[in-house]
């Protein structure tokens, strides 16, 4: 029997349901996320952070049944762009695949900020350490990431399973404490759309914005298409249970901090409030509080989810970048693959070296790590959710053109079209656009500056998708082309068979 490495392709069946499922799951970062990207969002809903959190985790839901839905027929290293480029037409899905490569492959330089901020904060108020070894720490990060993603799939993801049980048993101990240390001010008040801030649902659909960031990721097993044990159910499910578990653990996380701390004053001020509790750390604040020497660990899984995610988050970018390069719409060199680990190794290459001068750079210019993450976040945010939007429509419009005799009206028809309805405010409240007299106002700096550099991104893509179109119109089509073994035929309108 041959033991020869096909180069040209990725590993198949190299991982199942569990490292598929926490694929998803750390790219999400729970435990990060629940520290320091929902966070954000408080200043603007204030007490009702917690139904800003349930819409969110709504439409990720609703998404992530699409996304389901689209894997069942369309497993691909391409994920998302793919479901567009076979629902919505080859150029949408170029557009989404050419916003992908703006916003996944900074996820991981968020991350190494993150890092970076955390353990040099804490070093920081407890031993006077300077606050500048953010940088350092955060290249550290990524030096790690960069080894666990070189050396292949089964090592990255398992490590990735460890990882993220790790975080999410932490911090779901530490959210049970708080709701039994708030006693008689547990309350559902805190799903009202008017609780602790001045516009009600204008103030709740910014804040929503950045809960939304906090689930981006469940679609990142969809990129493992070519290496999971049967993609087609195994795909579908991770995404799912992803989104649902993930978003039952942060409605668990806000509901108990803010009970804890008070739905009146999560946000009383600009100045004062839920985010700038214990210095800007307000979670590492909660359980000192509660757990006192306990917060040890709750920094531990700050920083152990950074890394998780940014592992996932490498994962996935390289992936899609392998798939842009294989059909010729990015560098061949892209999608080589490594004799021995079986991996995209040079988009790997370049996909961690790019993140971490991306990461210390930015949080040089942006005057520390977390300006720099809120910018990184809102841009990434901005993108991601329009591609959600999209990938809804397409289960819509593949059901009907492609697999007719499937189409459920529940599945392929209500589901897209309430999942993007739910979308859309949040969407619209990132441009800072008010509507229906909500009293919606713009993002604060440097946030209020992703549009401008998303828009500058897309210009930018449609001007590369006009030149494709015109020399070379094939390496757009390839973009919904199925590269599993297995891959299905589509049915065309007539009902006759034909090969993607």
């Amino acid at each position: 029997m041959s033991t020869s490495v096909d180069t040209h392709r990725l590993q198949r069946n190299a991982v199942g349901l569990a490292p598929t499922l926490f694929q998803s799951i750390t790219h999400m970062a729970p435990a990060a996320a629940v520290a320091f990207s929902i966070i954000v969002g408080v200043p603007y809903a204030g007490g009702s952070i917690s139904l800003a959190v349930l819409l969110a985790l709504i439409a990720c839901l609703l998404c992530a049944i699409s996304i389901g839905q689209l894997a069942k027929h369309l497993p691909s290293a391409g994920g998302l762009y793919t479901f567009s480029s076979r629902g919505l037409g080859a150029p949408v899905g170029f557009l989404v695949a050419w916003g992908f490569m703006m916003a996944e492959p900074i996820v991981a330089p968020l991350l190494y900020l993150i890092f970076g901020n955390e353990l040099a904060a804490n070093l920081n108020s407890h031993f006077g350490w300077p606050l500048w070894l953010w940088a350092p720490f955060a290249v550290a990060a990524g030096l790690i990431v960069w080894f666990l993603t070189y050396r292949g799939i089964r090592l990255s993801t398992r490590t990735g399973v460890v990882l993220g049980a790790f975080e999410i048993l932490v911090f779901t101990a530490l959210a049970l404490t708080l709701i039994i240390a708030a006693g008689n001010h547990n309350t559902l008040s805190v799903f009202a759309p008017n609780t602790g801030n001045a516009k009600g649902l204008g103030s709740v659909f910014p804040g929503m914005i950045f809960a939304i960031l906090a689930f981006i990721g469940f679609e990142a097993s969809a990129p493992l298409g070519e290496e999971a044990k049967e993609p087609r159910k195994t795909i579908p499910r991770a995404v799912i249970l992803s989104a649902l578990l993930i978003g039952l653990f942060y409605l668990l996380c806000y509901y108990a901090a803010t009970v804890y701390f008070g739905p009146g004053k999560m946000a009383p001020d600009p100045k004062h409030g839920f985010v700038f509790f214990n210095g800007g750390d307000p979670w590492s604040g909660l359980a000192q509080a509660v757990w006192g020497p306990g917060i040890v660990i709750v920094i531990l899984a700050v920083l152990n989810s950074a890394i998780a995610n940014s592992n996932a988050g490498v994962n996935a970018a390289t992936r899609v970048g392998y798939a842009l390069a294989r059909i010729g719409l990015l560098p061949r060199m892209l999608g080589k693959i490594h004799p021995t680990f079986s991996t995209p190794y040079i988009a790997v290459n370049v996909q961690s070296a790019g993140g971490i001068v991306l990461a210390v750079a930015l949080g040089i210019v942006a005057g520390g790590p977390l300006p720099a993450f809120a910018l990184l976040g809102t841009v990434a945010t901005i993108i991601v959710v329009a591609i959600y939007i999209l990938t809804n429509l397409s289960n819509l419009v593949f059901y009907l053109r492609e697999r007719r005799a499937e189409f459920n009206v529940l599945l392929n028809g209500i589901v897209p079209i309430v999942g993007t309805l739910v979308f859309l405010p949040a969407l619209v409240a990132a441009f800072g656009i008010d509507f229906a007299g909500l009293g919606i106002g713009a993002l604060t700096p440097p946030a209020n500056l992703a549009p401008i550099i998303i828009g500058i991104w897309m210009v930018i893509g449609l001007a590369l998708l006009i030149y494709f179109a015109v020399r070379d119109p094939g390496r757009i089509t390839q973009t919904g082309r199925v590269f599993v073994d297995e891959a299905e035929p589509v049915v065309d309108r007539e009902g006759a068979s034909v090969r993607p």
